[in-house]
């Protein structure tokens, strides 16, 4: 889960290529410090966020808290987060070449929030402000 990442750990995984795959929801439910996401940012980690959903230390699947813990705990800009949960996220099972991102040539899987801006999304913790669903191309939910 990477709470206790050394600083000699970071500069590792940075120096390695290896994406810091972050877990808030887990550390959340443990009630354990956060990962120190903003650090592995700086120090040129490639950092990917997931919720853990389990039933021993993870209890949710909550997007909009993953968010937030991820903006206001773990210091990420909003921008960092989206790139964390997506593209990073792809990049950690070594799928980043057909999904993780909107390209041409990709799987074409996308949410569209009701969120005026990505922004948005540390502070609407507890909603869901998904409007549109696209998967592979195809409209799902509208």
């Amino acid at each position: 889960h990477l709470l206790q990442a050394s600083d000699e750990g970071i500069k590792a995984m940075a120096d390695n290529g290896v994406v810091a795959t972050l877990l808030p929801l887990t550390a959340f439910s443990l009630k354990e410090e956060y990962a120190r996401g903003r650090e592995m940012i700086d120090a040129n980690c490639i950092v990917a966020l997931a919720t853990d959903l389990n039933p021993g230390s993870s209890h949710t699947a909550s997007a909009p808290l993953l968010f937030a813990i991820a903006c206001i705990y773990m210091n990420l800009s909003p921008e960092e987060a989206v790139t964390a949960y997506t593209i990073n996220s792809a990049a950690a099972i070594n799928r980043a070449d057909t999904v993780g991102s909107i390209d041409v040539g990709k799987q074409g899987d996308m949410i569209l929030l009701k969120y005026p801006s990505y922004k948005f999304l540390p502070y609407y913790v507890g909603m869901n402000c998904v409007e549109t669903v696209i998967k592979k191309g195809v409209l799902i939910k509208s």
